[in-house]
């Protein structure tokens, strides 16, 4: 389906008072259009009929004429630079933006991120500004711990109970 034939789906589906099914659209064409800060705009609009300052932040981060309470709600809900890259689902370089203010803020976030991590991030690249990228939230799977030994064994000892009672039951309702 075109961008056009979908963006009449949105107004059609506005006007019957179906924003979920408007937002789910308009989320799709951003997906699709990353760099199309008009798509950005009107997912933000959606947004804020749903009273979400955050999200409509987050979609208006790239314009100009941004609100600052929402643009302080999305810093303050995606709070580092990393989840802020992720959120702002941009794909490639600042150079595609349509605006100087939207290739300064993205150049921005970029930035901030890659001072945090100590090493060029990439747009382009989700891996190199994920959270876990830099290997400091990475889960410890060292080998055995003692309360994970302790949580498996009394799950083994209530599946052979369960098991245990289960087969009385049935032992006793076909003995006479």
């Amino acid at each position: 389906m075109s961008q056009q034939n979908t963006l009449a789906r949105v107004d059609a589906d506005l006007a019957a008072g179906r924003v979920p099914m408007a937002r789910q659209r308009l989320r799709g064409l951003v997906s699709s259009f990353p760099y199309d800060l008009t798509l950005r705009r009107r997912l933000a609009e959606v947004y804020r009929l749903y009273g979400d300052a955050a999200e409509a932040g987050r979609w208006m981060y790239l314009e100009e004429d941004r609100s600052p309470d929402e643009t302080a709600a999305f810093e303050e809900r995606y709070g580092s630079p990393g989840w802020r890259m992720k959120a702002l689902a941009w794909r490639g370089p600042e150079a595609l933006a349509a605006t100087a203010f939207a290739a300064n803020e993205l150049a921005a976030v970029r930035t901030a991120r890659a001072e945090e991590l100590g090493r060029p991030v990439d747009w382009a690249d989700p891996a190199s500004y994920e959270e876990d990228a830099d290997g400091e939230h990475a889960p410890d799977t060292g080998g055995w711990s003692l309360s994970g030994f302790v949580a498996g064994a009394g799950c083994l000892m209530g599946t052979i109970v369960f098991g245990g009672v289960w087969v009385l039951g049935v032992v006793s309702l076909f003995s006479d």
